[in-house]
C-alpha cells in the first residue's frame, strides 16, 4: 500500500493519504468480487445450521453493536493511533482473501448511493444478509461508500472518516455493524445536502373520503426494539380498496419535497418472541428458505426456537420485502404527512399532538428505553438519544434546528406516540394501530391539556381512550410531571447549538 504510516509519522502525513485509493483493487487475486448469494452462502458454510425452513443460520460472536467503540472523524478527536488503526486495516486486506459486494441505498435519483463492502471470504455470511438488504448497484457504478470488515483482529474498533465516505470494523463480527456503517453514511450526505437522515420506518395508507381513496404518509421514529417495524408493517385491519403498506423500515432522508428511503431488498428485524399468531406476516417471512438468522436459537436438527433468549434477546433475521405481503413495491414517501416520535415513556399519554417547536423538542429528547440492540447490559433502561438515531454525525443540536426547519417546510402534523404504558396501564399493539389510524382519517376530537402544555384526545374512534388518563393511572402525577419537565430543560440546555425557541417549548 502506497503512502503506509510508520512508527512515529505525525497524523498530517498518515491524513495525506486517501484511504479510498487504498482500499484492495477488486479485481486483485485475493479478492472474489460480486459473488452470487449462492457462494457467498457457501463461503460460510462451516458456520452454518440448516433450519428446518431451509435457511442458514449463524452464531457471531458479537451480537449488538459496539457503540462505545466507535469513533468518527467529525465528533470524536481522531489521534495518529486512529489514523494508523484505519491505514494497518487497509495494508492487512492487501494480503486477506477477501469477497467484495457491490450494493445501492437509497432508490431515489438524488439521493442514492454506491456502497462497496469487503469482509474476509471465510466470513461470507456477513455479505450474505447485508448483500439482502440492498439492491445491487448498476454494473460500472463507482462507489460513494466503503466499508471494510475484519473481524480476526486484535481489538474492537471501528472508525469513521464521514467525508471520505469510509468505515473500518475491526475485531466484530456482527452484521449490522456492515449494515449501519451505509445507512450512517447515507444519513450524513442526506444532512450535507439540506436534508436530514431519519432513524425511521415509513408506511403509505388509502383511505377512503368523499373524493375517492386519499394517501397519507406516515413516518415513525423510535430506537430499535420499540415497535417502529412492527407499526410501520402493520397492515391496520383495513379492508379493500383501502390499504396500508410499508414503505421503508429503518432510515430514510427527509426533505422538503421528499421522504427518500435506504433499504430495497430486505428488512434486519429482531427475531424475540416472533409468533405466527401475534406477527403472521413477519413470521411467514423469517420462516421463508432465504431468510437469513443471525444469533436466533437453533437446534442442531435445524429447529427454530424464537421464544429462547439464551444466545441473546437481540436475535436477528434477515427477510426479503418480497416475502412481506405489506411491503410495497415502492421505497420512497412523495412527501411526510404524519410524523410519530415513539416513547415508553409512562408518564406520557398513548398519544398527544405537537405544536412544529415541540415537534422540535420530542425530536431532541429522543425519550425510549435501552434495547438489546444497543447496549444489552442496559436494555430496559429510560435513555435519550436526539432524533432516537444513534447513528448522528455532526452537532446535535444542529439536529434539532434542522428538523423544525423541515417541518415548516412539510407542513406535517407531529406527534408522540406511547407504546408502552400509562403508569401501570399497558398500551396495546391493538389501542396503537386504532389511534394511528383515526390520525390518518383526521377521526381524533383533541383537546388542549394545560398542564400538559399540548393537545391530547378526548375521543379515539376504536379505543377508550378514558381508560388511560394519566392522572388517574399515577400517584402524584403533578408532582412527576414537574420533575420530569425540569430534567427535560436541563437535558436541552445541554446542547449549545439548538435555538433557544425549542428550548422554551420543552412540554
Amino acid at each position: 500500500m502506497s503512502g503506509d504510516a510508520t512508527p512515529g509519522e505525525t497524523v498530517g502525513t498518515i491524513r495525506s493519504v486517501d484511504p479510498r485509493s487504498s482500499f484492495p483493487d477488486p479485481t486483485a487475486g485475493t479478492v472474489t468480487y460480486g459473488p452470487s448469494l449462492e457462494e457467498l452462502r457457501e463461503f460460510s458454510k462451516p458456520l452454518e445450521t440448516t433450519t428446518e425452513y431451509g435457511s442458514p443460520a449463524y452464531v457471531s460472536e458479537f451480537r449488538s453493536r459496539s457503540a462505545d467503540r466507535t469513533k468518527n472523524a467529525i465528533d470524536d478527536a481522531f489521534t495518529e493511533d486512529d489514523w494508523r488503526l484505519v491505514h494497518r486495516a487497509l495494508e492487512r486486506a492487501e494480503t486477506t482473501e477477501l469477497v467484495c459486494l457491490d450494493r445501492m441505498v437509497g432508490r431515489h435519483p438524488e439521493h442514492a448511493y454506491c456502497c462497496r463492502l469487503f469482509v474476509p471470504k471465510e466470513y461470507g455470511r456477513i455479505a450474505l444478509a447485508w448483500a439482502k438488504l440492498l439492491e445491487p448497484a448498476p454494473e460500472g457504478r463507482e462507489p460513494d461508500f466503503y466499508t471494510l470488515q475484519l473481524p480476526d483482529w486484535e481489538e474492537t474498533a471501528i472508525r469513521v472518516l464521514p467525508d471520505e465516505g469510509v468505515t473500518v470494523v475491526l475485531g466484530s463480527d456482527y452484521t449490522g455493524e456492515a449494515k449501519k456503517s451505509f445507512l450512517r453514511l447515507f444519513m450524513y450526505r442526506a444532512k450535507q445536502r439540506g436534508g436530514l437522515g431519519l432513524h425511521a420506518g415509513t408506511k403509505r395508507l388509502a383511505l377512503e373520503t368523499e373524493d375517492g381513496l386519499s394517501e397519507v404518509y406516515q413516518a415513525f421514529l423510535g430506537l430499535s426494539g420499540t415497535g417502529k417495524s412492527t407499526l410501520t408493517g402493520h397492515g391496520c385491519w383495513l379492508d379493500p380498496p383501502e390499504s396500508a403498506v410499508m414503505l421503508q423500515d429503518d432510515v430514510c432522508a427527509l426533505f422538503p419535497d421528499t421522504l427518500a428511503g435506504s433499504e430495497g431488498g430486505g428488512l434486519y428485524i429482531k427475531t424475540i418472541g416472533l409468533s405466527e399468531d401475534e406477527q403472521p406476516a413477519l413470521y411467514r417471512a423469517v420462516t421463508q428458505p432465504e431468510a437469513v438468522l443471525e444469533n436466533v436459537a437453533v437446534d442442531p436438527d435445524g429447529t427454530v426456537d424464537f421464544d429462547d433468549g439464551s444466545l441473546t434477546t437481540n436475535g436477528r433475521a434477515v427477510v426479503r420485502r418480497e416475502d412481506l405481503p405489506s411491503a410495497a413495491p415502492e421505497i420512497d414517501c412523495e412527501r411526510a404527512d404524519q410524523v410519530f416520535f415513539i416513547t415508553r415513556n409512562p408518564l406520557m399519554p398513548p398519544i398527544a399532538r405537537l405544536t412544529p417547536e415541540q415537534a422540535a423538542v420530542a425530536f431532541m429528547l429522543g425519550e425510549s428505553i435501552e434495547t438489546s440492540a444497543g447496549d444489552p447490559e442496559r436494555a430496559g433502561e429510560s435513555i435519550r438519544v436526539v432524533g432516537t438515531n444513534p447513528f448522528i454525525v455532526g452537532p446535535e443540536g444542529e439536529e434539532g434546528n434542522r428538523f423544525a426547519d423541515l417541518m415548516s417546510e412539510t407542513d406535517a402534523e407531529c406527534f408522540v406516540l406511547n407504546t408502552g404504558s400509562v403508569g401501570s396501564k399497558e398500551i396495546e399493539v391493538e389501542d396503537t394501530i386504532a389511534i394511528l389510524t383515526a390520525a390518518a382519517r383526521g377521526g381524533i376530537e383533541w383537546i388542549h391539556d394545560d398542564r400538559l402544555g399540548f393537545e391530547v384526545p378526548e375521543e379515539v374512534p376504536g379505543m377508550e381512550i378514558e381508560e388511560f388518563r394519566l392522572a388517574e393511572n399515577h400517584d402524584g402525577y403533578g408532582e412527576k410531571l414537574a420533575a420530569l419537565r425540569e430534567e427535560r430543560r436541563e437535558y436541552l440546555a445541554g446542547f449549545e447549538t439548538l435555538r433557544e425557541g425549542i428550548r422554551e417549548a420543552v412540554y
